[in-house]
């Protein structure tokens, strides 16, 4: 993939200390979406940077990556968890099962094992031993 330098500082700069500040992590990941807007990893980053302080935006991000890579097996258990966040259990638990799908069919075990888990906890049948 190919990313172009961008300069993102401000074009009239009258503060020293401004003038080498470097690129924040979410004007790095814009800049690389905007160069390519279908690469997975950047909507991936983009959607796990806005999940904490904007998930409503996040969520664009998780929808995008539902719709157009539908093989990000990374995606389901963090779109499931914010959906629950959300308060829609029933959107989550079809978003884990539709994952338990995707990771069982590229054989990742271990994310295959998260989707479960998110998805007992999701329907209310984890419990611990007394």
């Amino acid at each position: 993939m190919r990313r172009k330098s961008r300069n993102f500082a401000p074009k009239v700069n009258k503060t020293p200390a401004l003038m080498n500040t470097p690129p924040t992590r979410l004007q790095q990941l814009l800049a690389f979406y905007e160069d390519d807007p279908t690469d997975a990893f950047t909507i991936y980053a983009l959607a796990t940077e806005y999940r904490a302080q904007e998930p409503a935006r996040a969520w664009e991000y998780y929808q995008k990556l539902l719709a157009e890579h539908p093989d990000y097996v990374g995606t389901y258990y963090h779109a499931g968890k914010l959906q629950e966040q959300f308060g829609q259990k029933e959107e989550a638990e079809k978003i884990y099962r539709a994952g338990l799908v995707v990771a069982r069919k590229a054989s990742q075990q271990h994310a295959a094992s998260e989707l479960l888990q998110a998805l007992n906890s999701c329907l209310g049948l984890d419990y611990e031993d007394e």
